[in-house]
C-alpha cells in the first residue's frame, strides 16, 4: 500500500484517549467509575425544542437545505448575535455547521495558509491545534497569566509577521475561565494593529457566573475581522444534534461555505428546525440549567478548595481547573486507579500541572467524587 497522508499522519491523536480508554475498561469490568472528564449537559434537550424537529420530520422536512443552512435559522442567529453580543449581523454574515468544531475546521481552512501562524491561548481546548494543521498551517502557544488567567502586554512578543489569526475562547475549556474587557482589548488592538484575523469561541457565552461575557467582535471595529463561533450543544443541552455555527464577514463565510460544500454540504435539515425553536423559543430552560451549573460549580469549588487544591477562577463553563503537585497525568492515573474518578490531564490543554474536572454531571456523583479524591 502506498503512504498514506503525511499530514493526517503528523497529527496526534486526542492526549486525553489514555485516560478515556481505561475508564472505559474500568467500567466494563463492573467498577463503578465516575466521570468527570466529559464536557456534555447531563440535562436533556427541552421538550418544545424536540419537538419542533419531530414536527419537521413530520411535514418532510427530510431534504437538502441551502448550504449555509436554512433561511429561518440563519436569520434567528442574525437577529440573536444583533441583540445580544454588541455587533450587527446579517443571515449572509452567518454559515450553520455541523458542531461548533466544524465551524473552527472550516473558519482554518477559509482563512489560513501554509506558512501561516495561528496563536493560541493555552490552556486551550485539545482540537484547536490538529484544525490549524489540517489547514496546513503552524501554530504557537502563549500562556495565559497562571494566576488571573487574563492576558497582559507580553501577549505582544508572540505576535510576529507570520501571525495569520489569534485564538480566542471565552469562556474557556479547559479553565472555565472568563476573559474580561481589559484582555479583549488588547486581543483587539494587537489584530488591528497588525492585521490579523481572530476567531472567538463563544460556545460557553450562556453558562457565565461571577462575570460578564463580551463579545470580541463587538469592541471596535473587530467584527470586520473576527469570526465568531458558537452552537447550541452547551447552553441548550444539544451535543448530539450537532447544530453550530459561525459568523464573520460574508468574505470569509463564502470560504466557509465551498468548504461545507465540498464535505458536509450542511447539517440535517429537521434538526436546524430545532435549533430555530432554541433560539426564538422560551429561554427559562437555559436559565434554570445555568442556575444548576451554579450551584454544582459552589460546591465543587469549595470541596477543593477544602482539600487544599487552588483553582482557576471558575467564572463561566461547567469545569473546574485543578492545580497539582507532580506529574499531572500520573496523578489522573492514580485518581482513576484508586479513586475510580476520572478528570483530563491539563497537559492535554497545553498547561501540564493541571487537572480538568467537569461539573456536568449530578450533585450526588460530584459529592461522591469529591469525597473519594480526599482519601487519595
Amino acid at each position: 500500500m502506498r503512504r498514506l497522508s503525511e499530514k493526517v499522519a503528523g497529527i496526534a491523536p486526542s492526549a486525553t484517549i489514555e485516560i478515556s480508554n481505561a475508564a472505559k475498561r474500568m467500567v466494563q469490568e463492573g467498577i463503578d467509575v465516575i466521570s468527570l472528564s466529559i464536557g456534555e449537559p447531563d440535562f436533556d434537550t427541552p421538550k418544545h425544542i424536540t419537538d419542533a424537529c419531530i414536527d419537521a420530520l413530520r411535514r418532510g422536512e427530510t431534504h437538502y437545505a441551502p448550504s449555509q443552512g436554512i433561511p429561518e435559522l440563519t436569520a434567528a442567529i442574525a437577529e440573536k448575535i444583533t441583540s445580544e453580543n454588541g455587533f450587527s449581523a446579517s443571515p449572509d454574515q452567518v454559515i450553520v455547521t455541523c458542531g461548533a468544531k466544524d465551524a473552527i475546521y472550516e473558519a482554518m481552512e477559509a482563512v489560513v495558509n501554509p506558512g501561516d501562524e495561528v496563536l493560541i491561548l493555552d490552556p486551550a481546548w485539545v482540537s484547536y491545534e490538529p484544525c490549524v494543521q489540517l489547514a496546513g498551517g503552524t501554530t504557537r502557544h502563549h500562556a495565559v497569566d497562571q494566576e488571573t488567567f487574563q492576558l497582559d502586554d507580553s501577549l505582544l512578543e508572540a505576535v510576529n509577521g507570520n501571525t495569520r489569526m489569534i485564538v480566542v475562547n471565552s469562556p474557556s475549556n479547559p479553565s472555565g475561565a472568563v476573559l474580561d474587557e481589559r484582555s479583549l482589548q488588547l486581543v483587539a488592538d494587537i489584530c488591528t494593529d497588525h492585521d490579523i484575523v481572530a476567531l472567538s469561541d463563544e460556545i460557553y457565552e450562556k453558562l457565565v457566573y461571577d462575570k460578564e461575557h463580551i463579545s470580541l467582535a463587538g469592541l471596535g471595529d473587530m467584527a470586520e475581522r473576527t469570526i465568531t463561533i458558537n452552537g447550541f450543544s452547551k447552553a441548550y443541552a444539544m451535543t448530539g444534534w450537532r447544530i453550530g455555527y459561525a459568523v464573520a464577514p460574508e468574505r470569509i463565510i463564502r470560504q466557509m461555505n465551498k468548504v461545507q460544500q465540498h464535505t458536509i454540504s450542511h447539517p440535517a435539515t429537521f434538526a436546524m428546525f430545532g435549533a430555530v425553536a432554541a433560539l426564538t423559543g422560551d429561554q427559562c430552560c437555559v436559565e434554570e440549567m445555568r442556575r444548576e451549573f451554579l450551584q454544582r460549580r459552589d460546591y465543587v469549588i469549595a470541596a477543593l478548595h477544602g482539600m487544599g487544591y487552588r483553582t482557576a477562577p471558575a467564572d463561566g463553563a461547567f469545569y473546574a481547573y485543578v492545580k497539582v503537585e507532580g506529574d499531572d497525568m500520573e496523578i489522573a492515573r492514580r485518581w482513576l486507579r484508586e479513586a475510580h474518578v476520572a478528570v483530563t490531564p491539563g497537559s492535554a490543554f497545553g498547561t501540564p500541572g493541571w487537572e480538568r474536572l467537569s461539573y456536568a454531571t449530578s450533585t450526588a456523583n460530584l459529592k461522591e467524587a469529591m469525597y473519594r479524591i480526599s482519601t487519595v
